[in-house]
């Protein structure tokens, strides 16, 4: 069986979705677009990639958003489990076997692109490190160990600067979860201006948080629904189009689900400030594949709406959408397959006297920037 890995389709293995799309280029580190591109990824002098989950969601966006922004690379490894190893994927025009995951497959490699999940990290992760690789790693297994980075590139990236290609040392690099990076893309240019105190979130997480095989039965759900069947329930055990309901995340003893705990504790190592006050509801809502989450901010100095919006509009990897006229702001549609986190709805906290809290509302991607676009930012940043 041939899965097809390129830029502008992806074609899932057997059991996930089928679909194509279109990724509209940005400004973030993006390559120059001329009518002839020449691709001058595949170079000797260029470090060598495995990607390990290469047919999962995120495993296929690695592979487009590495074709998107023209990533060096001198060869690379697809990396799967036993399921899918001997299928053929096509990346960038050449042929590719993929591979079973092993502790042989890192021999030789210089960065390594994990998200097959936290149980095949913490196994496989060491054994990468030890090889000499540098792995980015998309799931939750390291994000809390004191000596591992948790790496926004646009916000923290000086937390990985000890960290060098081909060094002769090992060393693994945090991907933060996909409402983190989202949240944070937004607040934290804020943050940096009149330091946050407290923060507010309420997120609406898409089905493709959950993998393809979540986004597959939302639309084979929606169907069902609409032609008056009974909904196929097998990854959420419960209806989810036409419908919302708390994040399936695990619930904690204090009543947080495991989810909300994630943006909490990792808001405050990637800010390094253990201090700052954050809450979080987390719902899953019927949406494909991009999340949208409201965050109230409360400022230790005050801060008004037209400077905030100055300060989101020059911020990196944002763009702001915020037309009251028009009653027109962030939506999760607008920003699906988009490299930027868009912001809008910047308004002044009524419930606080003076300028010292503000709300807004942010969309992003969370298979791109919430996912495979911060691993590959990170990438770049060894380079």
């Amino acid at each position: 069986m041939k899965v097809t890995a390129l830029a502008h389709q992806h074609q899932f293995v057997h059991g996930l979705a089928t679909f194509s799309k279109i990724h509209p280029r940005s400004n973030v580190r993006r390559p120059n677009a001329t009518a002839f591109h020449v691709r001058m990824s595949l170079r000797e002098d260029a470090p060598s990639l495995a990607v390990v989950g290469v047919t999962g969601a995120v495993g296929q966006e690695f592979l487009s958003v590495l074709s998107d922004r023209s990533f060096p690379y001198s060869s690379i490894k697809m990396l799967a489990s036993k399921r899918s190893a001997g299928k053929r994927l096509t990346f960038e025009d050449k042929e590719y076997i993929i591979e079973e995951l092993s502790a042989d497959s890192f021999s030789g490699v210089d960065i390594a692109l994990f998200s097959a999940g936290g149980s095949i990290s913490k196994k496989f992760g060491p054994i990468a490190i030890d090889c000499g690789s540098i792995v980015v790693d998309n799931s939750s297994a390291f994000r809390m160990d004191e000596d591992v980075p948790l790496v926004i590139p646009e916000v923290n990236p000086e937390a990985m600067s000890h960290i060098k290609l081909r060094s002769g040392k090992g060393a693994l690099i945090a991907n933060p979860n996909c409402s983190t990076i989202i949240c944070l893309m937004a607040a934290t240019p804020l943050h940096q201006r009149a330091k946050v105190v407290r923060m507010v979130v309420s997120t609406y997480q898409a089905a493709s948080g959950a993998g393809a095989a979540a986004m597959e039965e939302l639309e084979q759900q929606t169907r069902e629904v609409l032609e008056g069947k009974r909904p196929t329930c097998e990854i959420f055990k419960q209806q989810y189009a036409f419908n919302l309901f708390s994040h399936n995340a695990p619930v904690l003893s204090n009543g947080y689900n495991e989810e909300e705990m994630k943006l909490v504790k990792e808001t405050r190592k990637i800010w390094n400030n253990m201090n700052v006050k954050v809450t979080a509801t987390c719902i899953r809502v019927p949406v494909m594949r991009a999340h949208a989450e409201s965050v109230n901010l409360q400022f230790e100095e005050p801060l008004d709406e037209d400077t905030a919006r100055t300060i989101l509009k020059n911020a990196p990897g944002v763009v702001v959408i915020d037309d009251r006229a028009s009653n027109r702001f962030p939506t999760p549609l607008a920003v699906s397959n988009k490299d930027e986190v868009a912001v809008g709805r910047i308004r002044q906290d009524v419930s606080q006297d003076g300028n010292y809290g503000l709300d807004l509302f942010v969309c992003g991607d969370q298979i791109r920037k919430g996912a495979a676009l911060n691993a590959i930012q990170i990438a770049e940043m060894l380079l």
